[in-house]
């Protein structure tokens, strides 16, 4: 078991070599458990999200993934802050290494959660716009709503979608997103 202390700023060296069973993320070198396992409402909109995506995606150069998948947004600089987005779209295949992604995805979707909630809202927000990541969706089952933050010299833009409508994916030309497929009970 990983045993941590209390207030030391990690690296992703040290989180990488963490051999419990807990899955982790760093923000900035602070630890954060990610527990519990997400449950079926959110499980199945991750798997439409990713199923819309991956069908739009056949035969194109990006690739979509699913958590648990490190991405490594300061990588080269401190490397001390590393995510695992619900979904992730990446178009660069340079930045792939095998077992993470090395900066910057185009697109990131968290799908919020009681105990991520805060963090995906206002932490990751601020983490994603100063790595540069394109568009990020912020999905609340509950509301049945998406929250899309487009990426524009510098500085999120907001457009809010909810279960009846089709969301234009901005960060891929031609793609959308119906989102009362995505969260169809």
């Amino acid at each position: 078991m990983t045993v941590l202390q209390e207030g030391k700023r990690y690296t992703y060296a040290e989180y990488y070599s963490w051999d419990d069973d807990t899955r982790w993320e760093l923000m900035e070198g602070a630890p954060y458990a990610m527990v519990p396992a997400p449950g079926q409402k959110h499980q199945s909109i991750v798997g439409e999200l990713y199923a819309q995506l991956a069908t739009f995606l056949k035969k194109k150069p990006c690739k979509v993934f699913v958590s648990p998948f490190d991405v490594r947004l300061n990588a080269d600089s401190n490397d001390d802050t590393v995510v695992q987005p619900d979904v992730i779209v990446v178009c660069d295949m340079t930045k792939l290494d095998g077992k993470s992604c090395v900066g910057a995805p185009d697109m990131v979707i968290e799908v919020l959660s009681p105990s991520t909630a805060r963090r995906d809202r206002f932490m990751k927000l601020r983490l994603y716009q100063l790595a540069g990541i394109r568009e990020y969706w912020i999905v609340d089952p509950d509301l049945k709503a998406v929250s899309v933050h487009v990426l524009e010299d510098g500085k999120y833009f907001i457009a809010v979608y909810d279960e009846t409508d089709v969301a234009p994916v901005n960060a891929l030309k031609g793609c959308v997103i119906d989102l009362s497929e995505v969260f169809m009970e």
